[in-house]
């Protein structure tokens, strides 16, 4: 429509440039001409200005259309640019908002992958701690446990039941000792008498000492009582069976019985039925009340 209109304002310029040419040509021969002239050329000549001067005004219209055409397709194609280099900024701050937004999104993810490992390895370094401070209370409590050990509690550990019950000191009757540990404890009754002091009476060293209450313990002849004495601990030997005494046979008619190869549990002569036992066995109670 614009281009149509352009071809219609230069054809009507070169007809308005001819109709200038000509008026001016008129103009012109009417100088010299005659002064009186007839009235058709005056108003020929009218008519002619007249159509040039609407020529004129429809090409000044037609040239003001074109200028406001002009200017509407400037102002829309500037409305254009200024909408596209919106939406072109708006773009780049949509994609400059979304980088942002992922490098932020990345830097929290990794932050959060770093404090996850941090998190793992304080876990880790407590758990390590603990299991430290576990192992230091165990061999603490070991020690202490080890510490509360007595002597005897640590060769029961390193010798065998054999190696206790047959313990023997070189050139000692192992029966008498025996007897004879029974008879100092038994006076102690209940109470019992610590060992240490029972080493001492029988002048024997500790490590003799504490096998030998081993060796007694199990012969169920005494019983030991673990004790803290002074700081340290220790035993108490406390009598379970009266050794028998050798004093109280040499009364008994058995020793002295004529007819003692005869006598059994099941035979004609017993002592189930021995009149002899009976009388002594009354006479040894009377004397032990």
């Amino acid at each position: 429509m614009i281009k149509k209109e352009k071809g219609s304002s230069d054809e009507l310029k070169k007809e308005l440039e001819v109709s200038k040419a000509k008026l001016a040509l008129l103009n012109k021969k009417s100088i010299h001409s005659v002064k009186a002239k007839p009235k058709k050329k005056e108003a020929k000549k009218k008519t002619e200005v007249k159509k040039l001067k609407t020529k004129k005004t429809e090409a000044s219209k037609l040239e003001v259309r074109n200028t406001e055409a002009k200017k509407k397709a400037e102002a829309k194609k500037k409305a254009e640019a200024k909408k596209k280099a919106e939406a072109k900024k708006k773009t780049e701050a949509k994609k400059k908002a979304a980088k942002k937004k992922a490098e932020a999104k990345k830097k929290a993810a990794k932050k959060k992958v770093e404090a996850k490992k941090k998190a793992e390895a304080k876990k880790k370094a407590e758990a390590k701690k603990k299991e430290e401070a576990k192992k230091k209370e165990e061999e603490a409590k070991k020690k202490e446990e080890e510490a509360k050990k007595t002597y005897e509690e640590l060769l029961e550990e390193q010798l065998t039941e054999e190696e206790i019950t047959g313990f023997q000191i070189d050139k000692t009757d192992m029966d008498r000792l025996s007897n004879k540990v029974c008879e100092i404890v038994a006076g102690y009754e209940t109470e019992g008498m610590f060992q240490s002091e029972l080493w001492k009476k029988l002048k024997l060293s500790s490590r003799d000492g504490s096998r030998l209450a081993l060796k007694l313990e199990r012969m169920g002849m005494i019983s030991r009582e673990k004790i803290l004495e002074n700081g340290r601990w220790t035993y108490k030997l406390i009598i379970k069976r009266s050794p028998v005494s050798t004093s109280s046979l040499e009364g008994a008619p058995c020793l002295t019985c004529p007819v003692e190869a005869q006598c059994s549990i099941d035979g004609e002569i017993s002592p189930k039925t021995c009149k002899l036992i009976d009388d002594w066995v009354r006479i040894e109670s009377k004397h032990s009340n």
